[in-house]
């Protein structure tokens, strides 16, 4: 079977694609013995660096809160950033250059600095001009941090979402005399959704890994920063980066596959049944709606 994005392989493409996948196969379960290998010989797979795992403490102790305040961090700037972005993206497509331009410079600005100094200026700004406390002061910066720099990389794909509708759809709101606010707000977002859930939910799942940035520069005690402490009190760096790096994958795992359910709900919903009505169906609701313009006719004639 053929199509115009894919062509069917034929025998010999069929046996080189096994024969690559045989390959690359051995070559990652031979890495993955070397590393075994590696760890053993450094003495990484003694049960006594792993042990700490299974007890309470570890957990309750160090990984949960440092968890909690990793997910307050993320959930507290995926709240703000996603509206801000929201709006500063319309912003952007605005018809009024007084609007667009300036719009415009604080996206681009924004988007070019490195998150992690935006966090260190929320900072010092912080430091200087407010009075929130010291043990409050690095989740301020980190939330701050996260919600200038990703605000403005979600106004990006919110636009381009928007931009890549065919352009007919605003043709034909404009024909039935909607204003702009309303073409944007009740058929170009609510399409443009769907398209830009996977770039929207790749930047959340950025948004929680780049709250470790604050535990290294900041202090904050999000998960990498307690595993350090962790890693100090049971002398166990190997098996306590390998822990916190499988409780990164669980988290983005879980949101990439709400997002999967989440834009597969969206396309099922604004998909068509797909009923085709025969020639006597056709005819009948013809006839149906004849004969009740003409019953209202007649009507309103008597």
């Amino acid at each position: 079977m053929t199509s115009v994005l894919y062509d069917t392989p034929g025998p010999r493409a069929k046996r080189r694609n096994i024969v690559l996948t045989v390959v690359f196969t051995v070559l990652l379960a031979l890495l993955l013995w070397w590393v075994w290998q590696t760890m053993d010989d450094k003495g990484q797979l003694k049960w006594s660096l792993w042990k700490p795992f299974t007890t309470s403490e570890a957990w309750t102790t160090y990984l949960l809160p440092g968890l909690a305040d990793t997910l307050k961090a993320a959930a507290l700037a995926m709240v703000i950033a996603l509206p801000l972005g929201a709006v500063l993206g319309i912003a952007r497509m605005s018809d009024h250059r007084w609007v667009r331009v300036p719009v415009g410079a604080v996206v681009e600005f924004f988007r070019a600095i490195p998150v992690l100094l935006l966090m260190l200026f929320a900072n010092e700004l912080y430091v200087r001009s407010t009075g929130i406390p010291s043990d409050e002061r690095p989740l301020y910066a980190v939330v701050t941090g996260l919600v200038l720099y990703n605000a403005s990389v979600l106004a990006e794909i919110v636009r381009a979402g928007i931009l890549s509708l065919p352009k007919g759809q605003s043709e034909a709101a404009m024909a039935i005399g909607l204003r702009k606010g309303q073409t944007m707000s009740t058929i170009l977002l609510p399409q443009a959704v769907a398209a830009m859930l996977p770039a929207i939910v790749s930047q959340l799942v950025v948004i929680v890994k780049d709250t470790a940035l604050g535990g290294v520069m900041l202090g904050f005690t999000e998960l990498l920063n307690s595993r350090s402490t962790l890693a100090a009190n049971y002398a166990n760096v190997i098996p306590s980066f390998i822990v916190v790096a499988v409780i990164f994958i669980v988290l983005n795992f879980i949101l990439t596959s709400f997002a999967s359910w989440l834009e597969g709900r969206l396309r099922r919903s604004k998909r068509s049944t797909g009923a085709v009505l025969g020639a006597d169906k056709v005819d009948d609701v013809n006839a149906a709606e004849v004969g009740g313009t003409y019953g209202t006719g007649a009507g309103g004639s008597i």
